[in-house]
């Protein structure tokens, strides 16, 4: 490898030996070149190291790195450790990139000196199988195009697919790597850079294709369900937005918000009060705390979640709380 290598590419897999062949072509038609993979084969009992060995004969760009199992988060620090470009992109097995995703990535962060993570547009695949959640998250997600609109809704999901990313290698380095805490490890990762300062971009052309299927770790890793989502979030809140907070209030009072008050309640805070439009529940008291009417939010006391789990409903309270002159990110921020 020479010293004219610009982007490592960092590919953890397991038994992906159905689709890898598919990804690897896709990399092998990347219109920048200069370019090396790290494959951290992570105990594969199937073809996979076969594949991966095939292919690193074949381009000396590929290296293996074969570990015994050890999991997802081990797997990707391995082989950031093993990265030698100052730019690496992320990749799945069972992905597939256009073939101009490295140039235009690589492009935008050598003129953008002050950017440190671009991500791309996506478009699941294949469609035919996709649900309506999986739907309107590639819809959300693409539409957050600028940094301000990735930091405003850092807390709703995660803000980036992980393998469509390209990022400065020293910046995660920097914030301690990819960490096993017991949810998502990229979207902790984006919680701590954002944190750190780190700006953040997206190129609106779809340069990166998701495969969906039922074998793909968002779907079987306990890591990635709802319930670590919430925690991954509240661990980050407490460290800015509900730092030093004694008590919250949650804005919805359905099923998301209650969820989200028994993990605050977990964590010694109470809900003080409950904001929602449902006039059913306008006037009960819900774990011990009132619900109000969206007319009391200019007389409330302590931040707000923003729990509000019914699509558009999010959208309502941001043009309500602009009347009422409330600040997202200061008075308010949106978790669901």
């Amino acid at each position: 490898m020479t010293g004219l290598t610009r982007i490592s590419i960092l590919m953890p897999v397991r038994n992906e030996a159905a689709y890898l062949p598919a990804a690897l072509s896709s990399l092998a038609r990347q219109t920048l070149r200069t370019w090396e993979l790290v494959a951290v084969d992570d105990g594969s009992c199937d073809e996979t190291p076969a594949i991966l060995a095939a292919a690193a004969r074949r381009d000396a760009r590929i290296r293996v790195i074969r570990r015994e199992g050890g999991g997802l988060v081990a797997a990707l620090n391995s082989g950031l450790a093993a990265c030698r470009a100052p730019l690496v992109a992320r990749m799945d097995g069972d992905d597939i990139c256009h073939p101009r995703r490295l140039e235009l990535q690589a492009t935008y962060l050598d003129t953008h000196a002050g950017t440190g993570l671009v991500a791309c547009s996506f478009r699941h695949f294949p469609r035919t199988t996709l649900k309506q959640g999986m739907l309107s998250y590639e819809t959300w997600q693409n539409t957050l195009d600028n940094y301000d609109l990735i930091m405003r809704d850092r807390f709703i999901e995660s803000p980036f697919c992980h393998p469509s990313i390209m990022v400065r290698r020293d910046l995660i380095e920097q914030v301690g790597g990819y960490r096993d805490c017991g949810w998502a490890e990229d979207y902790d990762l984006w919680l701590r850079m954002a944190d750190a300062g780190t700006r953040f971009a997206r190129l609106p052309r779809p340069l990166f294709f998701w495969r969906d299927h039922p074998g793909r770790a968002t779907r079987t890793m306990s890591e990635y369900s709802a319930t670590a989502f919430r925690a991954c979030k509240l661990h980050h809140l407490r460290q800015g937005f509900l730092r030093d907070q004694r008590s919250v209030i949650i804005a919805g009072a359905g099923l998301e918000g209650r969820a989200w008050q028994r993990l605050l309640a977990g964590e010694g805070v109470p809900v003080s009060g409950w904001v929602d439009v449902d006039p059913r529940k306008i006037g009960r008291i819900l774990h011990g705390a009132p619900v109000v009417s969206t007319e009391h939010l200019q007389a409330r006391q302590g931040k707000i979640l923003v729990a509000i789990g019914v699509r558009g409903a999010r959208e309502q309270f941001r043009e309500l709380a602009q009347l009422l002159s409330l600040q997202e990110g200061l008075d308010f921020i949106c978790v669901a």
